[in-house]
């Protein structure tokens, strides 16, 4: 067994891969930490009592401004950074969405956000983790579908 620091803890955090008529997934750039800058999937923590699939639904209305459907669980996600960095480990589950409403505008923890085909998402620099996620969803709900 590791030694934790007495601050340690495990947070459980949710994304999602969201689809619109076109095809086209939705990407956002993270405006915090972890991966602030970077393109990545609307998500974020788990409030104390809420149910997985309203966290999804409000991560992405919070963040883009969209209503979602949900089209299913895609994975779970293990990402533990370094020892000693804040907040060293989270626990993410994804889910396929499609649009319902809404037109996507970077708000909340985004500073863009960006429609991209799937076609074109090798261009767009992307944790391995998110690209693999996408690819699944892309398999059960999107182009691929």
């Amino acid at each position: 067994m590791t030694t934790q620091p007495s601050s340690a803890r495990i947070i459980v955090g949710v994304g999602a891969v969201v689809w619109n008529d076109q095809g086209q997934v939705l990407l956002i750039r993270r405006a915090n930490p972890p991966r602030k800058g970077q393109w990545s999937l609307p998500g974020g923590k788990v409030e104390f009592g809420e149910e997985l699939q309203a966290a999804v639904r409000r991560e992405v209305q919070e963040e883009t401004g969209l209503d979602v459907e949900i089209l299913g669980l895609i994975d779970v996600v293990d990402a533990i950074r370094p020892p000693g960095a804040e907040d060293a480990h989270y626990v993410l589950i994804d889910y396929g969405t499609r649009v319902v409403s809404g037109t996507a505008a970077a708000d909340s923890d985004a500073t863009e956000v960006q429609w991209v085909s799937y076609a074109d998402l090798p261009a767009v620099p992307l944790w391995t983790e998110t690209r693999r996620i996408i690819g699944l969803s892309a398999e059960r709900h999107g182009p691929l579908a």
